[in-house]
């Protein structure tokens, strides 16, 4: 069973480069119990390591991918963590969700690889079911307004619009005035490595 599950482990340089930058945000951004809803968990490296380091929150890993799926399954079992839930099948376009009793949203590189479809989907049922000062964190690259691209994230957008024309780097004006349609508003960018943003928003008072 564990050479199975060996296999299925899914495996991501990325994750050892970014996240310790990315953890340092969440503990200062996300509230300190509760239920994180975590979007395109992808290998499940994420989602393992903060369950870990954010002992007092309850983690839920998904993916739409049944591939990624068995590999947060698999590293899920690497380490007896109570706070870390089995991971659900969630598709961001698929609505209503299928878990929407959730405190804070966590979207990690899905933005510039998904149509601009998946942005809508999230922040609108980010609107629907965060709590009041609930927070979405993004990660990723961004385009900004006036501030060209740096080299290796014009090289990486062009490479994601040739895989598929919907895919690429958004525009953080885009993203925000997404969010504000929703009633999220921005609270707080992060510089991250290779040409990172974290980007939080938090639901404000009076939105529906």
């Amino acid at each position: 069973m564990d050479s199975i599950q060996g296999q299925q482990r899914l495996s991501s340089p990325a994750v050892a480069r970014n996240r310790e930058p990315i953890l340092a945000v969440l503990r200062e951004v996300l509230p300190e119990h509760g239920k994180v809803l975590e979007i395109a968990s992808g290998s499940g490296e994420h989602a393992l390591h903060f369950a870990h380091h954010l002992a007092s929150l309850r983690w839920q890993p998904s993916d739409p991918s049944e591939q990624a799926l068995a590999s947060i399954a698999a590293w899920r079992h690497t380490e007896a963590l109570g706070n870390l839930l089995e991971p659900i099948r969630l598709d961001v376009t698929e609505r209503p969700w299928p878990c929407q009793d959730f405190d804070a949203l966590v979207c990690i590189n899905m933005l510039h690889i998904s149509p601009w479809q998946a942005t809508q989907a999230l922040f609108a049922e980010a609107g629907m079911h965060l709590p009041v000062d609930g927070v979405l964190y993004l990660y990723g690259p961004f385009q900004r307004r006036d501030q060209p691209l740096a080299p290796s994230n014009a090289t990486f957008d062009a490479d994601l619009r040739r895989r598929d024309p919907q895919w690429g780097i958004r525009h953080l004006e885009e993203v925000k005035a997404q969010g504000e349609s929703h009633g999220l508003v921005l609270e707080r960018i992060v510089e991250m490595p290779a040409n990172n943003l974290s980007v939080v928003m938090r639901r404000r008072r009076g939105s529906a």
